[in-house]
């Protein structure tokens, strides 16, 4: 199986780029997209001329905001939206596809905030998505992919120093939320395979960021440990354009 997530920035924008010849040339068994910024009925048309897919949606609340999509070769067992904690389920950022062997959860995790005002409930996000993930577990094991907005050690982002405890994605609170999910379930897949390669997923639209390669890793496919030796290869797509991120891809023997 082939899964693609991609921080897209704007459903609406990406598909006016080369968004669909993209998706048809890494042709993805499963697509999972973020921060889409649209509602349900605006992604859908946006989304209309890709065919062949299962697709689902999860808006905010909040119009142009936020959100999220799933869409899927293969028809899911079941499909649900949202952690069911009302306080995080207004701003569409998490969907759960289950399929024979796993679920499949895409996210959009919080931003703590340019002045960090979010990281206290950041907090609180990290520690009830993981009790989510972990429900999901005692059922059959998990491959949670998206944004997690987060660069966990000083190899995933360009200016470490810089940005420690001063910038979100690189707190110490941050950084202990993503430790918390690798801790015993989950582990950082493409890491496992690639311990040493400086690869980033997410640069500003600022500075010439990209063509400086000033970037952060900060978009990961956790996956059940049991799943491990499934893996076939984690890659990041960094000349994909059309987005501040750009895709990242998990093949896996399932």
């Amino acid at each position: 199986m082939h899964i693609i997530s991609w921080n897209v920035n704007g459903i609406r924008a990406v598909v006016q780029k080369d968004f669909f010849d993209t998706i048809i040339k890494l042709n993805p068994d499963v697509l999972c997209l973020q921060e889409t910024k649209a509602q349900v009925d605006e992604t859908a048309n946006a989304l209309k001329p890709l065919e062949g897919y299962h697709k689902h949606y999860n808006s905010a609340v909040q119009k142009g905001y936020s959100s999220t999509a799933v869409l899927s070769k293969t028809e899911p067992i079941s499909f649900t939206n949202d952690m069911g904690i009302a306080e995080h389920d207004n701003e569409g950022r998490v969907q759960c596809t289950e399929f024979e062997d796993f679920f499949l959860v895409n996210v959009y995790v919080p931003n703590s905030g340019q002045k960090l005002e979010r990281l206290g409930y950041r907090q609180q996000w990290d520690a009830d998505f993981l009790a989510y993930l972990t429900n999901l577990e005692k059922i059959k094991p998990v491959i949670a992919c998206g944004d997690f907005n987060v660069a966990h050690r000083a190899i995933d982002l360009k200016n470490d120093k810089a940005n420690y405890n001063k910038t979100a994605g690189y707190t110490q609170i941050e950084i202990d939320g993503m430790d918390n999910f690798l801790k015993d379930q989950f582990v950082d897949s493409f890491r496992l395979l690639h311990p040493d390669t400086v690869a980033y997923t997410y640069w500003s639209y600022r500075f010439k960021a990209r063509e400086r390669n000033t970037g952060w890793r900060i978009d990961y496919f956790l996956i059940s440990k049991v799943l491990v030796d499934k893996i076939k290869a984690v890659t990041i797509y960094s000349d994909v354009m059309g987005s501040d991120h750009c895709p990242i891809g998990l093949e896996i023997d399932l």
